[in-house]
Formats: C-alpha cells, sequence, structure tokens
C-alpha cells in the first residue's frame, strides 16, 4: 500500500491519500479522542500519535490536524504506519453510526435553501474537498447564509477570504436573497 501526502493551504493540516475509498458517503469529523471513542477505531488509533489535534475522513482521504508544538517530519511516520496497518488489516474506518450527511435536501427546504444546498453540494464541495477539507450548511436566515468549515479549511488561515471573496460572491450572483456568508462555530 502507497499513501500519498498533500499539503493543505493550512499549515497545521496535512491531507493523506490511502489510494482507496475511505468512506463511502458523508464525512466525519473528529476534532479530538473523546469524539472518535467508540465512533471510529482508526481515528482512536490516529490520537494516539503524539501532537494529532483532529482527523477528518472524506470519500477518499483523511486529513490530520496537528498541534502547534508538534512538527510534520516527526508525525508523519507514525500516522503513515497506522494507516496502513489499519487499511491492511482490512478493519474498518467507522462503526455504524458515525457517518454524517452534510447537505440532504428535505421536503421542508423552500426554493432559496434548495438552490444554495445544490450550489454548495456541485460548485464548493467538490473544490473545498481537493484542499482536505468540507464545509457544512447550517441555515438560511434573513439573507444571512450559515455554513461550517470542516476538516483541513477549520483554521485555515485563508478559510474567512474563501467564505467571503468565492462563496458569498458566487451564492450573492446566482440567488439574489443572499446578502452576506457567515461562519458559524
Amino acid at each position: 500500500m502507497f499513501i500519498q501526502t498533500e499539503q493543505t493551504p493550512n499549515p497545521a493540516t496535512l491531507k493523506f491519500l490511502p489510494g482507496q475509498t475511505v468512506l463511502e458517503s458523508g464525512t466525519a469529523d473528529f476534532t479530538d479522542p473523546a469524539k472518535a471513542a467508540g465512533r471510529s477505531p482508526l481515528a482512536e488509533r490516529l490520537f494516539e500519535v503524539d501532537g494529532v489535534a483532529a482527523v477528518f475522513f472524506g470519500h477518499d482521504f483523511i486529513t490530520m490536524t496537528k498541534t502547534p508544538e508538534q512538527d510534520w517530519y516527526v508525525m508523519k511516520p507514525a500516522i503513515l504506519g497506522v494507516i496502513m496497518e489499519h487499511f491492511t488489516a482490512g478493519n474498518p474506518v467507522l462503526n455504524e453510526d458515525a457517518v454524517t450527511t452534510t447537505t440532504d435536501s428535505t421536503e421542508e427546504d423552500d426554493e432559496v435553501v434548495s438552490q444554495i444546498k445544490e450550489l454548495l453540494e456541485t460548485r464548493v464541495r467538490p473544490a473545498v474537498a481537493q484542499d482536505g477539507g468540507d464545509i457544512t450548511f447550517h441555515g438560511f436566515d434573513q439573507g444571512i447564509v450559515y455554513l461550517e468549515m470542516r476538516g483541513a479549511c477549520a483554521g485555515c488561515p485563508s478559510s474567512t477570504a474563501t467564505l467571503k471573496m468565492g462563496i458569498e460572491n458566487m451564492l450573492r450572483h446566482y440567488i439574489p436573497e443572499v446578502v452576506e456568508v457567515r461562519a458559524t462555530l
């Protein structure tokens, strides 16, 4: 098994590409070991590596965020070993209830919310996934779209610019009812 790594716009985050499917659908975000406990055997093992601050699973990648006091050149061999061992053994990435689906439309969505979700799904999510992250819709109220940046995008120095200059401008262009985009925590 050959695992590639890619840098992300967030210097504290590195994207690992194991060359196979990580999650069939949805994403999973673990921002501390307690959130991984009992939900993801792989995330639990990754948190045992000194310096791992967060683990994010996408369709074909794993994004790791480190603590400021650690260096990637020290952590990377241990992380690669854990990932390789886990996939080689055929262990599950997640337990049954841990996958979260992000932008599914519901029959209750009004037309504007459906348009927002469609643009996020087709134009924004693929782009942020390239950088090892994800974006989730949290609401639309009085012209303001509330979004959450996850994975490599959470805490990234350029995430504010991505939200304001990229996503907000695109949504405002296609959907006149949108006046602003704000990040949720």
